[in-house]
């Protein structure tokens, strides 16, 4: 294990931060958390609208008068996920300008532009995501280019306001971006394709969101966080910028197919890695934390920093366990730092597979306690189960480990 740990620091580690902290991954991540809670907003909504009980559904059509009462989350909806692409197409631009030390907004609304241009009224909800991700990946590049670019700047005389100044300085570089995109959706309509998001949704992002709904994926995801936070590095950082991809739309097709009375078709999606994995945070931690108060109290050490993770751990906040115990380059919690998880989504993925629980449909807070979540997330008592046994399977695999770590500290403070 020693010669694994000192391989991976040399030539694992070093390579996935400079991943971790690549430009455009971060301005991608930054994004999607501030589109978080509309996108928790947009899904209560859609909730509130199709709460299967039927005297609820029954008491509300008597006060309001037929489906008049729904209007509230479908308004919720459309200021919400329905605009989700518009809002990504202008946040990843604004966060990767702000980066190269330009103009943010200039930026965003550039990438606005842009996606407009290439056909963004068609797609701007969570369908056109990966388009409006390139879209301003792309414009935001050329942008700063063009911007700093002396033959492209209009300057204003002294005197004229910063605002108005920084307008015209942004003008040519701007209109140029712009006409480019819209040269781009002039060619592919020549060629037929008058829907570049609709086509790429059906061509690349629809079969990309079945393979990552696959179980091996689950596996995957459910493996390559807890490795890297091994490591020392934030595993769920670096991969959200991937997963955010495939969680809004798989989430909105949920809900629209549980709306029209159909099945859900994706079953991995944040809620349920959230509700059925990460309980306590990455590894399942809050397990962790149960084993050390059933058997590994007595000592001191161990028993300080569960104490300290206990309460922030049962709001799937972690970092104390992490760093405290720790679990970052610990060679004996290793194997249950990365088994447990595996275990978990196996569970939860074969139980939401064979129809013992519903999928999850509804993105409830991350902080949300273990076991509600499943509830939440499911809106049915058999989420909260499963969680709950998912709990329980942590625990016990954690306990043997937590006793092996007990006894090796005990010895090392007996050899000083």
């Amino acid at each position: 294990m020693d010669g694994f740990v000192q391989f991976m620091e040399e030539k694992f580690v070093p390579v996935a931060s400079k991943i971790g902290a690549q430009k455009h991954l971060v301005a991608i991540r930054d994004a999607f958390m501030v589109t978080m809670p509309m996108m928790i907003l947009g899904a209560l909504a859609v909730m509130f609208n199709n709460i299967p009980i039927d005297a609820f559904q029954n008491f509300m059509a008597s006060i309001f008068g037929g489906e008049s009462w729904k209007g509230f989350g479908g308004s919720v909806w459309n200021g919400t996920f329905a605009i989700l692409s518009v809002f990504i197409a202008f946040l990843v631009a604004y966060n990767l300008a702000k980066v190269y030390g330009k103009d943010g907004l200039a930026a965003g609304a550039v990438s606005l532009g842009s996606f407009f241009a290439l056909g963004g009224a068609l797609g701007m909800s969570s369908n056109g995501l990966f388009i409006a991700i390139i879209v301003a990946l792309v414009s935001t590049e050329l942008f700063v280019r063009l911007i700093g670019n002396k033959k492209l700047i209009i300057n204003m005389p002294d005197g004229v306001p910063p605002a108005v100044a920084r307008s015209f300085a942004a003008l040519l570089p701007a209109m140029i971006v712009i006409s480019l995109f819209g040269l781009i959706a002039a060619i592919f309509a020549a060629f037929g394709v008058t829907d570049i998001i609709g086509s790429f949704y059906a061509l690349v992002q629809e079969p990309f969101m079945g393979l990552a709904n696959s179980y091996p994926s689950a596996l995957l995801i459910a493996f390559i966080t807890p490795f890297l936070w091994f490591f020392g590095l934030h595993g769920a950082n670096m991969i959200d910028p991937f997963l955010q991809t495939i969680n809004a739309p798989a989430i909105e097709a949920n809900l629209a197919a549980i709306t029209a009375g159909k099945a859900a078709p994706y079953i991995v999606n944040k809620p349920f890695i959230d509700s059925f994995v990460n309980l306590g945070g990455t590894g399942a931690t809050f397990g962790l934390v149960i084993a050390i108060y059933l058997v590994g109290r007595k000592h001191k050490a161990f028993s300080v920093v569960n104490n300290l993770s206990a309460a922030p751990g049962l709001f799937n906040i972690n970092e104390p366990m992490l760093f405290g115990l720790p679990m970052v380059l610990n060679p004996i919690m290793f194997i249950p730092f990365i088994l447990v998880p595996m275990i978990l989504v196996s569970t939860a993925f074969w139980s939401t597979k064979l129809g013992i629980v519903p999928v999850a449909t509804i993105m409830p807070p991350w902080v949300t306690p273990p076991i509600l979540g499943g509830f939440l997330a499911t809106q049915s008592f058999a989420g909260a189960i499963l969680a709950a046994v998912n709990l329980l399977i942590s625990v016990l695999v954690y306990i043997p480990f937590v006793k092996i770590s007990v006894i090796q500290e005990q010895k090392r403070e007996q050899s000083i």
